[in-house]
């Protein structure tokens, strides 16, 4: 089934869209006070602020507005710029150095292979802002692979910081390309699995697709991680697995997603960009949009 949404540009701002809303409503929950919401789905009071995660993801947008295509060159230097506009956003440390770096003149194709003693970031980076990726190339599985690896060497360099955007970008193209079914969650999985290059970040999706998609969330992020120690391995197979139990309902996938704490904005983003997919703009709540600060020169 083609994408419903024939323009790609249309498909990555939606996806934009969710996950910038995902990203929000999950930075909320970095406030103590607020955990004790969520059995009881009561949503935080606005505003909702987003954070690095949705700053990357609009520059992701901006390279494909312009480009049609992930551009490194272009891309890397929107990153830094908007860095330097607003470090506050949350970024980890690892990014600040390379954005600031590349910011005052450094080339990132040395820069980003350079992190972590030249092993080069495999945190959960690529795959955070991953999601406008597969939207844009959804009739594409092979191209969506191709340009998510290079939407995530800019700043995650390792192996395995490139599956985790491979991985987040295909279940973007599967939630909008599947036919709706009772069986499109598991295929979503499935189609991520397959597409993930072997590593970590693989493995745990297999062990995502042993659970059942009733599953408490506490316990499937307790067995699969759920960005604790911020690595594409240890968010992605438990963001791609709530995903896919809640592609038709968006509230329903950003609560359970949020019970299952950790780096809860970068979970959140995740799967707000793949399931937007699914719902379409009509599906995101009103209020929430109303909640979430508006995005930074584009809304």
């Amino acid at each position: 089934m083609k994408p419903e949404i024939s323009d790609p540009l249309q498909r990555a701002r939606l996806a934009l869209e969710g996950l910038a809303l995902g990203d929000a409503f999950g930075e909320c929950f970095f406030e103590p006070a607020l955990v004790h919401r969520i059995p009881y789905r009561e949503a935080p009071d606005g505003p909702w602020f987003y954070t690095d995660d949705t700053v990357m993801a609009l520059s992701i947008v901006d390279v494909l507005a312009e480009h049609g295509q992930i551009e490194p060159d272009t891309l890397a230097r929107l990153f830094a710029r908007r860095f330097r506009r607003q470090p506050h956003r949350g970024y980890g440390a690892g990014a600040m150095r390379l954005l600031d770096s590349i910011a005052a003149g450094a080339d990132w194709r040395t820069a980003s292979p350079a992190l972590f003693g030249g092993q080069g970031s495999m945190g959960n980076g690529g795959a955070m802002r991953a999601a406008p990726v597969g939207a844009y190339f959804a009739d594409d599985v092979e191209r969506v692979v191709m340009e998510a690896a290079a939407s995530a060497y800019v700043t995650h360099a390792h192996p395995e910081g490139e599956a985790g955007a491979i991985a987040i970008a295909v279940g973007a193209a599967a939630a909008c390309t599947l036919e709706r079914s009772a069986d499109r969650g598991p295929m979503l999985l499935e189609t991520a699995h397959r597409w993930t290059p072997d590593g970590a970040t693989r493995d745990g999706i297999a062990k995502a697709m042993t659970f059942d998609p009733s599953a408490a969330p506490e316990i499937v992020a307790t067995a699969l991680g759920s960005g604790q120690n911020v690595l594409a391995s240890d968010t992605v197979p438990f963001a791609l697995w709530s995903a896919a139990a809640h592609l038709d309902d968006f509230t329903d996938a950003l609560w359970t997603t949020a019970g299952g704490l950790g780096d809860v904005d970068t979970t959140c983003a995740i799967v707000g960009g793949i399931v937007a997919l699914s719902v379409g703009r009509e599906g995101l709540p009103k209020e929430w949009l109303r909640r979430r600060e508006p995005l930074d020169g584009w809304d």
